[in-house]
């Protein structure tokens, strides 16, 4: 299946044009007239919510886009190995950066290579407390340089 072309003989990304002007774009779920959950271009949250194609879809651009704004905020951070690059990545994914940026001392000893204090860092906090397990797997990737699952 074509997003935004060529379907049969009917190239869609025209009406998706002509929907976007239809259906205006709204960044937060609103009510329409109907009184339906809505967002975006008009998605329907109510009756036809979000495939799991789709949110990949949207998961893969917000990481793509939070590594950025990470990459921005501590340049340092390329320099580190993937599976602790991914850490911070996971960690600025549900914390946002300004909120990965309040680890501060676990930030300078993972800037230092001292992996075993900043994965202690991680777990003395409070967001390992909201999120338990993900906390541990992070902690021990940090560590360890390898990837958990």
């Amino acid at each position: 299946m074509a997003v935004n072309g060529t379907i049969g003989t009917l190239d869609t990304s025209k009406v998706c044009d002509a929907l976007k002007g239809d259906e205006g774009f709204r960044q937060f779920p609103y009510r329409d007239t109907q009184g339906v959950l809505t967002i975006g271009y008009g998605f329907n949250l109510q009756s036809d919510g979000l495939s799991q194609a789709e949110a990949a879809a949207v998961l893969e651009l917000r990481v793509n886009r939070r590594y950025l704004e990470l990459l921005t905020a501590l340049p340092w951070v390329r320099e580190l190995d993937q599976p602790r690059q991914a850490v911070l990545l996971n960690m600025a994914y549900n914390l946002g950066v300004a909120g990965l940026q309040q680890f501060k001392c676990m930030l300078l000893a993972v800037q230092a290579q001292d992996y075993g204090p900043a994965a202690d860092d991680m777990l003395l906090s409070r967001w390992a407390e909201q999120v338990g397990a993900r906390a541990w797997r992070l902690a021990l990737q940090m560590l360890t340089c390898e990837w958990q699952r």
